[in-house]
């Protein structure tokens, strides 16, 4: 399939272009130029999230630790336990 189509061939194979961007980012062009992009709510819902770490300050001290092999992380299982 495509990764692209342009915006009149978007209007007429919107449903294959809606199965598409369910696997993977589809963009639309306009006269040759990438104007949008379409992709599955679980990918949108996955960036914002993502977004939302890098935003966190302590987060983001958290994985820098993880990283310098100062921290390690544990599974949730370690909560139920205390």
């Amino acid at each position: 399939m495509a990764s692209s189509y342009t915006i009149k061939t978007a209007q007429r194979s919107l449903s294959a272009l809606v199965r598409e961007c369910e696997s993977h980012p589809v963009t639309l062009t306009r006269q040759g130029k990438a104007v949008a992009v379409v992709m599955s709510v679980e990918r949108m819902e996955a960036i914002a999230e993502t977004m939302e770490v890098l935003a966190d300050p302590a987060a983001m001290s958290a994985l820098r630790k993880y990283r310098a092999g100062e921290a390690r992380f544990q599974g949730l299982e370690a909560l139920e336990s205390e």
